[in-house]
């Protein structure tokens, strides 16, 4: 079965015999079903109330364990966001009574963010959904398939780069894919 892609790359052996764009399919792919898996996920937190980066911070909070405190920058970290866009996005759940924040009593110059009971109550109930969702989404291909591709997948994103951070001392690694 040929997917849109095909097409392209048939365009370019047409028009540039000499070049080989294979990994123009590869990257491609990769490029549109990160559009469509986050169209997915953004249609699926919709219907919750929540928009995909809100369940990111909330999810993030909660497989911090208890307390369920991480710093700002912490968050900020895990989630590839700026500290600006950190601050503004914290401020738009502690309006929704999602999480809460203080100063650091260790470190004055730290805000702590910790899930509220309604947040964790929302993240708690999105989850199990969030997980069928993706199940859902990933349903095309076998349960080896999926192992398969995201070894794959971790493969090439650690040969770009892309390794686990740990937001707290003795902590496992906090860093997760958005929607994770």
């Amino acid at each position: 079965m040929a997917d849109s892609l095909d097409r392209i790359l048939d365009q370019w052996r047409a028009e540039r015999p000499d070049l080989d764009a294979s990994p123009m399919g590869v990257v491609g792919r990769i490029q549109r079903a990160s559009r469509l898996l986050e169209r997915g996920l953004s249609e699926h937190f919709a219907t919750r109330g929540l928009q995909t980066w809100e369940f990111d911070l909330l999810a993030t909070l909660l497989r911090s364990g208890p307390p369920y405190r991480l710093t700002a920058g912490d968050l900020a970290a895990t989630s590839m966001i700026t500290s600006g866009a950190i601050t503004n996005r914290i401020d738009r759940l502690e309006a929704r009574s999602l999480v809460s924040r203080e100063t650091d009593p260790t470190n004055r110059r730290s805000v702590l963010v910790t899930l509220t009971d309604r947040g964790r109550e929302v993240v708690d109930q999105a989850m199990a959904d969030h997980v069928a969702n993706e199940a859902r989404l990933i349903g095309a291909l076998r349960p080896d398939e999926q192992e398969q591709l995201a070894g794959l997948l971790r493969t090439m994103l650690t040969a770009l780069g892309d390794t686990p951070t740990d937001a707290r001392p003795g902590r496992s690694a906090q860093s997760a894919p958005e929607g994770a």
